[in-house]
């Protein structure tokens, strides 16, 4: 039978640009709209949401031949919501002012359709290796996605980027990039630019047997 399935290699690579899950699947919107109006508590839950991804991966991979249809999504659940719990305790104990800023979106991870879909789509059906790189490189994507929100809210808004001003003196904050409908309006924008340029680029992967 021939294993049809991404390699390790390919999932890595599809996770981080192809198969982004904020731009080109649109998964895990909240934490995308709600923690990207500056860029260390962006990071933070990029870094909280690969940590559990990573491991709730590993693990479902390693049990993928003990699954039952009917349970996987209950395990796929208790599997991220240990995970989760690991990662708020840490960031509780030892950056408590970031862990209240975040407030609910910590735990909201439980429920994050990005590593629900990874469990369910690479690591119930491939090897660990497989499963391991697919999840690093969906966490590349998702990081990268928060990074250039954030990026772009935090300095247009507040005129500094982590925390650092960056814009010259006297340049006239958009508070509104700060607020909930910056965020939308970002995202939009973000989602428009990357549209035309994977648009430009297929035009121009299919004009080159043309003019050869």
């Amino acid at each position: 039978m021939v294993n049809d399935q991404p390699t390790a290699l390919e999932r890595f690579i599809n996770g981080i640009l192809p198969e982004n899950p904020t731009y080109r699947q649109l998964l895990g919107m909240c934490p995308t709209l709600a923690v990207t109006n500056g860029m260390q508590s962006a990071m933070t839950m990029a870094g909280a949401t690969a940590f559990v991804l990573i491991c709730a991966n590993i693990v479902v991979s390693l049990i993928r031949n003990l699954l039952k249809p009917h349970l996987r999504i209950l395990v796929y659940t208790l599997t991220i919501a240990t995970f989760v719990t690991i990662a708020d305790r840490v960031l509780a104990a030892y950056m408590y002012d970031m862990s209240k800023q975040l407030g609910p979106y910590i735990p909201l991870i439980i429920v994050n359709c990005i590593i629900v879909c990874r469990c369910e789509v690479c690591a119930s059906s491939q090897a660990v290796h497989i499963a391991a790189a697919d999840a690093v490189g969906q966490s590349l994507g998702f990081t990268l996605a928060l990074a250039s929100i954030a990026t772009v809210r935090e300095v247009l808004g507040a005129g500094t980027w982590f925390g650092i001003a960056v814009m010259p003196a006297g340049f006239p904050n958009w508070v509104l990039m700060v607020l909930p409908p910056g965020a939308f309006i970002t995202l939009g924008l973000l989602l428009g630019l990357v549209n035309w340029l994977t648009a430009l680029w297929t035009q121009g992967r299919k004009a080159k047997p043309t003019a050869a």
